[in-house]
């Protein structure tokens, strides 16, 4: 095992569930009103903030995305690609649910809630848009939160390591094609250079920074590289809390005409987030990997980077569209679904086991 590797694993083992990310519901609700809010009293001055833009890019709300991203990819160590072999069945499940799975099984939950089932309650102009939202929200897998979840779940550090590094260099070079080819056979346009803008954006720029930053902590020593990670470690909801204000101000008209809109963009999420984890967690019983692999697995394909997929909503359809609301609808249910799936699959170790 690589240096490194020790180091980023001695890491994940440390890591739990702060207070404040527990109840990120709660806080993300908050945000809700108070966007709504004051969206309602300043409707000037939010106004100004949106046409803050350079190419389609805002620029305000650039500099929280980057503030939300960089120090979870920091936390993120590429030389854990190396130790992929001793858990390749997991690897192999991973990238199987989390790119060939769910994306897909989320396109066809957008087509079938929004477009059929649920179409005349939604708005019709904001249909495509809402898939388009929910299509975004698949196709990025987690990258700072599965560390959380697996600790919670005694998964094995180095595998999680290990399937996040795989992860996230897939999506430099994916996002874009999978996300424009399930638009396309959705029927819905996208600019690719909008697209491909919002990939150097908000993936590439931000893994190259936060890999220097790293290498520059870990150079100094490990307690160094600690007591940063405690520093950082409330920007990126702190961040993200301040871009949910933003977009709920310019989102409050659109939710106080239909407040269903939220309960019912949840539905294809849920089902989401319940069928990938099911789904991933019974294949690797089936493959024969053991239970500390077969959970962050089994929740990586389940929990979403959410952060990612609220900025290319924006860059792409703007702060008032349906697919940055629908993208948001994923951040108010991440944190109360995905620890109801980590207690299922805590509660059935013993079944998993046996087989």
């Amino acid at each position: 095992m690589s240096a490194q590797c020790e180091v980023a694993m001695k890491q994940a083992e440390g890591l739990s569930m702060s207070g404040f990310e527990r109840y990120l519901t709660i806080w993300v609700f908050l945000c809700i009103v108070t966007g709504i809010v004051f969206g309602q009293v300043f409707p000037g001055f939010f106004k100004a903030v949106g046409g803050m833009e350079v190419a389609r890019v805002n620029l305000p709300v650039g500099l929280l995305i980057w503030v939300m991203i960089i120090p979870m990819l920091v936390k993120v160590d590429f030389g854990a690609l190396s130790e992929m072999k001793q858990h390749a069945r997991g690897i192999g499940v991973t990238l199987f649910v989390n790119w060939l799975v769910k994306p897909f099984s989320m396109a066809f939950l957008g087509w079938l809630f929004v477009r059929q089932l649920f179409a005349a309650y939604l708005p019709a102009d904001q249909l495509d848009s809402y898939i388009a939202g929910l299509i975004l929200l698949a196709a990025a897998p987690c990258t700072a939160m599965v560390f959380v979840w697996s600790r919670l779940t005694n998964g094995h550090p180095l595998f999680t390591l290990s399937q996040v590094a795989i992860n996230d260099t897939i999506m430099v070079f994916a996002f874009a094609p999978l996300v424009a080819f399930l638009l396309g056979i959705s029927a819905i346009t996208v600019p690719w250079d909008t697209l491909l803008t919002s990939v150097v954006l908000y993936i590439v720029i931000p893994v190259v920074l936060a890999q220097l930053w790293r290498k520059s902590l870990l150079a100094r020593g490990q307690d160094a590289f600690d007591a940063a990670m405690a520093r950082i470690g409330p920007w990126s909801i702190s961040a993200l809390l301040a871009t949910l204000v933003l977009l709920f101000a310019f989102q409050g008209e659109a939710i106080l005409r239909q407040p269903l809109v939220i309960a019912l963009l949840a539905v294809p999420i849920l089902i989401q987030v319940f069928f990938n984890s099911a789904l991933a967690y019974w294949l690797n019983r089936a493959v024969g990997e053991k239970h500390n692999v077969a959970c962050p697995s089994a929740l990586i394909g389940a929990s979403n980077f959410f952060e990612l997929a609220v900025a290319a909503a924006i860059s792409l359809f703007g702060f008032e569209s349906g697919a940055a609301l629908a993208t948001v609808v994923g951040v108010l249910i991440e944190v109360p679904v995905m620890l109801l799936v980590v207690r299922v699959v805590n509660a059935s170790k013993g079944w998993y086991e046996a087989g």
